[in-house]
């Protein structure tokens, strides 16, 4: 990993393994932004382009905690950063141009200690490409110190299946924070296997797994826990599950932690009504 300080952070990094790829292709803008958010002691963050890839400097990943991967990013990624989470209203108009300041936004962080939480002032600044606006600057400023927030009663049992190994430990510690009960692995034949062993209440399984699809492992679940509640997420929309036959929630990638909060809500909703 390389200082935020170098000047030639770009050139200096490996992108291969990134959804950005080789510095060689990028427009300059993006190169220009990238090496601002690298050389920034700020947190900061930079969504680009229509798969919103997103970028963060060591500052941001000091600040989201030891369990959020290390800088300089670069992927799509499966849950929303909190900033970018903050305002869809505030980012889709950054998109559309304009700059935007948010005040005193009450983001959450996972620390080695749980969950803690803290106000900061957003600042989203549209970068252009050309004539169209090709991605968004997001900069944190701290407006309040983190505090760990009460953590609700009455926890699910939930099983993740994720085969991004980062995605999966941030959302099952993200769940453990939140009061769940929470466990993960990365193949519907582990998930399975775990299935056959423990109860479970939840399974939320990206759709798309290696090797058995996450609608076949979900259905062979329900087969083995009948009363399992299942959320998928899903990075191709609902057109994969449009002739599911089985009861689901499901999630588009990149969700935000709120979305995932209220549907393990409906869930415990559900369960405490007894329907």
């Amino acid at each position: 990993m390389h200082d935020t300080g170098n000047a030639a952070a770009v050139a200096s990094t490996d992108w291969s393994s990134t959804d950005l790829g080789d510095p060689r292709a990028w427009p300059p803008a993006l190169r220009l932004c990238v090496d601002i958010v690298l050389n920034t002691p700020l947190p900061m963050l930079l969504l680009w382009g229509p798969r919103r890839i997103v970028v963060f400097n060591h500052a941001y990943a000091d600040l989201a905690g030891p369990r959020h991967p290390r800088a300089p990013g670069g992927r799509v990624p499966s849950v929303w950063p909190a900033p970018l989470a903050a305002s869809a209203a505030a980012l889709e108009r950054a998109l559309g141009g304009d700059n935007v300041q948010l005040a005193r936004q009450h983001l959450s962080f996972l620390r080695e200690s749980g969950l803690e939480s803290a106000d900061f002032d957003l600042f989203f600044t549209p970068v252009r490409d050309g004539d169209a606006v090709g991605g968004v600057l997001c900069a944190l400023s701290a407006s309040a110190p983190l505090a760990a927030p009460a953590l609700p009663a009455g926890g699910l049992r939930i099983l993740v299946v994720e085969d991004n190994l980062d995605s999966q430990y941030l959302v099952v510690e993200m769940l453990r924070a939140f009061g769940h009960e929470a466990e993960g692995v990365g193949d519907a034949e582990s998930a399975l296997a775990l299935i056959t062993r423990n109860s479970y209440q939840v399974l939320f399984s990206d759709v798309s797994l290696p090797g058995m699809s996450g609608v076949d492992m979900a259905r062979e679940a329900l087969r083995l826990q009948s009363g399992l509640n299942v959320i998928f997420a899903s990075g191709y929309g609902d057109a994969l599950l449009r002739h599911v036959e089985f009861a689901h929630q499901s999630l588009q990638k990149p969700y935000e932690l709120e979305h995932l909060q209220a549907a393990l809500a409906s869930v415990s909703r559900r369960l405490h009504s007894g329907v």
